[in-house]
């Protein structure tokens, strides 16, 4: 399976049961059919934002679902580039949602702290891929 699909379960699975160890995830993962080591899973827990608080896993504490077009920033870049501002430590996750999409004209995503690089493969699937971005958000 793919990692976004992954990473977007883990998203569920955290938002809707409590996890206290990596090794709880990887049992309920592997119920839903990922065979997944320890090691990806904390580079995607990592990847997520997600963080131990009180003694669980939790989702960031600003949804990425509640940011508004007005907490992206997206920056034409020649033809076949997008890049995308976003809130300090936010780039993964947005990069995750922005995967998800599975839209043909993105080519692939790379993120860092607060920026992330869309590559698209022309012009015209730029603008395409800019307004679905936007849309989501």
């Amino acid at each position: 399976m793919q990692k976004s699909q992954r990473l977007k379960t883990i998203s569920n699975i955290i938002s809707s049961t409590p996890v206290k160890r990596q090794d709880e995830l990887i049992g309920i993962l592997s119920k839903n059919g990922y065979k997944v080591t320890q090691a990806s899973v904390s580079r995607d827990l990592d990847e997520l934002g997600i963080a131990k608080i009180g003694g669980r896993y939790a989702l960031p504490s600003k949804p990425i679902n509640g940011l508004d077009g007005s907490s992206l920033v997206l920056l034409l870049a020649g033809d076949n580039l997008i890049v995308v501002r976003c809130p300090p430590g936010m780039a993964s996750a947005v990069a995750v949602e922005i995967d998800a999409l599975a839209l043909p004209q993105i080519v692939g995503t790379i993120a860092g702290d607060d920026t992330i690089f869309v590559a698209v493969k022309d012009s015209g699937d730029q603008k395409t891929a800019m307004k679905k971005i936007l849309e989501i958000y």
